[in-house]
């Protein structure tokens, strides 16, 4: 039996990640297209990896619970690559907070219920959650530890709170590093820690989706005015990630780390200002 990741979200930042640190494991590939796991794991079996591709539904605890079954059936399970989700331009409001802010939730707590000792995840999230501004201590501390199952109820997600689908992009975000940490502490108990990696603008097939898109000029102008002048590459990703996994990581736990390019920065101090 070897041990097991769990990949979730077929596409090229997760693979990045898990070619980067898969090797000797069985890693399970889920995403809600199984045409898409099908095709990151043919082309990492192809590479001599293990991977098995498998349906997943982020936005669906039950569709959550059965992929950790799957992985169960190959070993421990050690590691986890949360790389599903869905963009502003991709998705409903509702949708958005279905499975980037409650489907990443549930996705920590189920799997937190199994890691193994050593074991370590890593989430990937967004700079969008840093551009909003600041929440309240209460509202980030209820995005951090309200019950799963009661997150969507939370006055500041209810549909008049929330402007359109960016909004609930960024909500979904913030909550999302606010889990990280609030879950980091259920993971230590088991001798497991948990990170986050939150992105700018990354070239992947969505991402030149989104370039030719109707925010298209946004996004070009953004990476062109950051101070490294260029967007990222799954790669970059993934040598964060790689650290963030390894014993190189060991005293870093409940962190997120701002991967872009210092967009965030030239947002609040520089050209990108709005």
């Amino acid at each position: 039996m070897k041990d097991v990741i769990l990949l979730t979200g077929a596409g090229q930042i997760g693979m990045a990640i898990a070619r980067r640190v898969g090797y000797g494991k069985t890693i399970i590939v889920g995403d809600k297209s199984i045409e898409n796991a099908q095709t990151i794991s043919e082309i990492m079996n192809n590479a001599g990896f293990d991977a098995i591709p498998f349906q997943m539904d982020l936005s669906s605890r039950q569709s959550i619970q059965n992929m950790i079954a799957e992985g169960e059936k190959h070993g421990l399970i050690n590691m986890l690559v949360n790389a599903a989700g869905v963009s502003p331009s991709q998705a409903s409001v509702e949708t958005i907070l279905k499975v980037d802010l409650y489907g990443t939730a549930v996705l920590l707590e189920e799997v937190g219920k199994v890691i193994g000792a050593g074991g370590t995840g890593v989430v990937i999230s967004s700079q969008s959650g840093f551009r909003m501004p600041a929440l309240t201590a209460e509202e980030d501390e209820l995005l951090a530890l309200t019950p799963s199952e009661e997150l969507l109820d939370l006055e500041i997600l209810k549909s008049e709170n929330v402007k359109d689908t960016l909004h609930a992009y960024q909500l979904a975000k913030r909550c999302n590093e606010k889990r990280v940490m609030s879950q980091s502490v259920e993971w230590g108990k088991r001798g497991a820690r948990l990170n986050a990696i939150a992105l700018g603008i990354i070239v992947t097939p969505l991402a030149i989706d989104e370039f030719n898109g109707i925010r298209g000029d946004f996004y070009k102008n953004m990476f062109a005015k950051c101070p490294a002048g260029r967007p990222g590459t799954a790669d970059e990703v993934a040598n964060v990630a790689e650290l963030l996994v390894s014993d190189k990581g060991a005293f870093i736990t409940g962190s997120t780390f701002l991967i872009d390019g210092g967009a965030t920065a030239s947002y609040f101090y520089g050209e990108l200002k709005p």
